[in-house]
């Protein structure tokens, strides 16, 4: 298909502009009108052009040199060294020009075709199409536009927030809310919440219906109920409990009040209701047992060792004089730690273990400064399965209780049905070994940040494969380098929770030590809650 003579390389360009058919429509030759140049065959550049176009075999040549492109409407460029066009209906041919034919590098216009535009690599489609650049152009344009209004959204959404926030000012300072569902007999339920003020420490209540926060009054209300709120706000149990006079807390609660139903003794999920007025002219005030803070101290920047008092509810397990596993405190008494630490542990070794706490140092020698807690009893979950790891969580009583102070104070546990999502940032802290092939674990107590890992995620073929049951959870990076390792074993992995600081999982197994792929897996503290209340009641 290509014209016998090749023997100019000189390169000269050829404008040819075709109808919607195809057909040449103007060929434009040196004289500037439209012409139609012969060749040395004696027949028409156009006809030459019409017979190559139609021998070529379509979409096999490769578009080498800059295409013209005229009006809406493709352009030939022409060069002494070969052809180069295609692009159905159009076709665009670099080829050699006979020598008589002298073409201008400029190529002049019909009156009816705007300017020429040169483009380096699209090829410009027939009237009523729009070319690739184009295309690029348009979708760079509407890609700008779609980025604007995302900032405007985005600028809307957080004024938006402001103001919700700069209405509710105290909200910042409100106890962690806890919600669930309260259904009647007929089934239909709705979202309930729970909160305690931190401004006058009264109970608060928000029905689905209402959108309000209303004070619950103090008919049928007493202390094993009082328990019940406070452990379904994540804390171990009531310390204190009053009425309250509706002349004292002032003119804020005007839209009326939450009522105990009484079937709630028979029935849990039906406990609140709305009324308008309390006979005993009393709302509950109520303190649930302290936990999840700790005293404002300094951390080291950049460092991975922690300061004294940083996590005041961590321990450490001592057994004939040795660290064996981490532990988290809970109540004066009560320390949560692993199964597989204690396990194989039994009743005539109790007294052989020693709970060490508000210390950094792990040094025996060092540890002769401090006072060690003497174990009284030692409690794993019955259903501990040492193959799987399932249900790894054990409770130690100490025989004294220990004094709370900025360096030693117990961890708020989770709420009832309150699961964290993938990405929450947690921290874990122990002396386990920084290294799987370290052979002395580390004196000063180390932490380090790790988020959640969704447990699909951590189930895949590339990570745990389906080991990972309803009671673990997983936490890390996928390429590794943070982790817990042995010796942390029963150390805590909290997540602050607005203010408080809470018991999400205790350090219980994994695939080597920070090793890609493989995050640390925790036990799932939410998972026994109920557990943990019927053990601590019964001892």
């Amino acid at each position: 298909a290509c014209p016998s003579r090749l023997e100019q390389q000189k390169e000269v360009r050829y404008s040819l502009c075709h109808s919607d058919r195809g057909k040449p429509l103007e060929v434009f030759g040196s004289s500037g009108g439209p012409d139609r140049p012969h060749d040395p065959d004696g027949q028409t550049t156009g006809s030459f052009f019409a017979r190559l176009l139609t021998s070529l075999s379509l979409y096999e040549v490769k578009v080498q040199r800059c295409i013209l492109l005229c009006g809406g409407r493709a352009a030939a460029s022409l060069r002494g060294d070969g052809l180069a066009v295609i692009e159905n209906p159009v076709a665009v041919a670099e080829s050699f020009h006979p020598e008589h034919l002298q073409v201008d590098v400029g190529v002049k216009m019909s009156q009816n075709n705007p300017s020429c535009l040169r483009d380096q690599h699209f090829l410009q489609p027939v009237s009523g199409k729009v070319s690739p650049r184009k295309l690029l152009r348009v979708f760079a344009a509407l890609c700008v536009l779609c980025l604007l209004g995302g900032v405007v959204i985005g600028v809307w959404f957080i004024a938006s927030l402001k103001a919700k926030f700069s209405s509710e000012p105290c909200e910042s300072g409100r106890h962690q809310r806890h919600v669930f569902l309260q259904c009647d007999r007929g089934r239909q339920c709705e979202r309930v919440q729970e909160r305690i003020s931190a401004e006058n420490s009264l109970l608060e209540i928000q029905l689905e219906k209402l959108q309000m926060w209303l004070p619950v009054c103090y008919e049928r209300w007493n202390a094993s109920l009082g328990t019940l709120v406070c452990r379904q706000l994540g804390y171990l149990r009531l310390s204190k409990h009053k009425g309250v006079n509706l002349t004292d807390i002032g003119p804020n609660y005007t839209e009326g009040f939450i009522q105990i139903t009484p079937e709630y003794q028979s029935n849990l999920e039906r406990l609140w209701r709305f009324r308008g007025s309390c006979s005993t002219g009393k709302v509950i005030a109520l303190k649930c047992f302290e936990c999840g803070t700790r005293a404002k101290l300094p951390r080291i920047i950049g460092g991975v060792e922690a300061t004294l008092g940083r996590w005041p509810w961590q321990v450490s397990l001592y057994y004939n004089d040795r660290h064996i596993c981490g532990g988290s405190i809970i109540t004066s008494q009560w320390i949560v730690t692993a199964a597989h630490c204690v396990h194989n542990y039994r009743l005539p070794q109790v007294p052989s273990w020693v709970v060490y706490a508000g210390i950094l140092t792990s040094n025996s020698a060092k540890l002769a400064q401090y006072q060690g807690f003497a174990v009284e009893r030692i409690i794993y979950n019955k259903n501990y399965n040492h193959r799987t790891h399932d249900n790894d969580i054990a409770l130690v009583k100490l025989r004294a209780p220990l004094n709370f102070s900025d360096t030693i104070r117990p961890v708020c546990l989770p709420q009832f049905d309150h699961d964290l999502p993938g990405g929450t940032q947690c921290w874990i802290s122990g002396w386990g070994y920084t290294r799987p092939d370290d052979v002395n674990i580390p004196e000063v107590l180390k932490e380090a940040p790790v988020p959640l890992i969704s447990t699909k995620k951590c189930n895949s073929s590339c990570m745990y494969n389906g080991e990972i049951t309803a009671r673990m959870l997983c936490a890390g990076y996928t390429e590794g380098k943070v982790d817990a390792c042995q010796g942390d074993s029963g150390g805590p992995l909290v997540c602050q929770d607005e203010s408080v600081w809470r018991l999400v999982g205790v350090v219980s197994w994994g695939t080597g030590c920070a090793e890609p792929n493989h995050p640390g897996v925790y036990t799932k503290v939410a998972e026994f809650l109920s557990w943990i209340y019927e053990v601590i009641e019964g001892y």
